[in-house]
């Protein structure tokens, strides 16, 4: 049954810059919705990762609906929840927690969020051969969400060799031997010869880092290229790429998208993701010019 107001809020480091709260109360807003989405942040709080689970139940104790967890708490989360959704069961990682019957559960609306803007911003787009760049948790999702639209291989680049490796390794338990592979930055030049498309999943190009993740030359217009990043949502790698003439898609869907989900998990209402794309646009742009 749907709801008719809603406490949610969101766990994480540095999040005061998130345009999670604002992209989710309008959208209730517009249903007349009574709902209030709060930022936790573990910096202020002086609370460590670990401390994940004080305040996941801190949070249903006082009568919250749902979550939203972030970096770095996604996987630390897990092991304080009483049961997972499929899709965050097979990922390892959780960004969404709904409080229902008494009970936590976790999911991952980042994979279906990438999808769903993948589908809907490069629908044509070949997906024989990809590499992504990022082997974090966003990177997890969005590598996922690669090989669930149909991707046939997927390299992991990686400036940790590790963490690239665990995630191909991951991968082809869940999809099938020979779906991923790991390589390390100083070959990325290699594969992206023969790729049909690049996924970017690294902070490079966020406004506290910005700059490009990999050489300009690297690019070339038979190669598509879809970001993760959001705030700008004109990256210096889209803004490259689309200068050369690659098909591009910005973060600005996935990061409708997995709210929508979330919004959907937490209201049992249905969301109007048209209406959210517009807000991301216009809450990107207002950030971008406040510097």
């Amino acid at each position: 049954m749907p709801q008719d107001s809603c406490l949610v809020g969101l766990i994480g480091s540095g999040i005061g810059p998130s345009l999670s709260p604002a992209l989710h109360e309008r959208e209730a807003d517009r249903q007349g919705l009574r709902y209030l989405y709060r930022l936790i942040d573990i910096d202020p709080l002086g609370a460590a990762p670990d401390q994940v689970g004080d305040l996941v139940r801190a949070a249903r104790a006082v009568g919250y609906d749902g979550l939203n967890i972030t970096h770095p708490c996604k996987q630390l989360v897990i092991e304080h929840l009483d049961e997972l959704a499929p899709q965050a069961e097979a990922l390892g990682a959780v960004n969404t927690v709904v409080f229902e019957g008494g009970r936590a559960v976790g999911h991952n609306t980042d994979v279906t969020g990438f999808a769903a803007s993948f589908a809907r911003g490069l629908p044509d787009a070949p997906l024989d051969r990809v590499v992504q760049l990022g082997a974090g948790g966003a990177g997890a999702a969005v590598a996922h969400a690669v090989l669930t639209l149909g991707g046939g291989h997927l390299t992991v680049v990686d400036a940790m060799p590790e963490r690239a490796a665990g995630l191909a390794a991951s991968l082809n338990r869940h999809f099938g031997e020979g779906r991923a592979s790991a390589a390390t930055p100083d070959r990325i030049e290699e594969h992206l010869a023969r790729a049909d498309g690049l996924v970017h999943a690294t902070p490079t190009g966020m406004a506290a880092h910005p700059g490009l993740p990999l050489p300009a030359r690297l690019l070339r217009p038979s190669l598509w290229v879809a970001e993760v990043v959001y705030r700008p949502l004109e990256t210096e790698l889209l803004c490259t790429a689309r200068e050369l003439g690659c098909p591009t898609l910005d973060g600005g869907g996935m990061a409708v998208f997995q709210a929508a989900d979330a919004f959907r998990l937490f209201t049992r209402r249905e969301p109007d993701s048209t209406r959210m794309l517009a807000d991301i646009a216009e809450l990107a742009g207002a950030a971008a010019a406040r510097g």
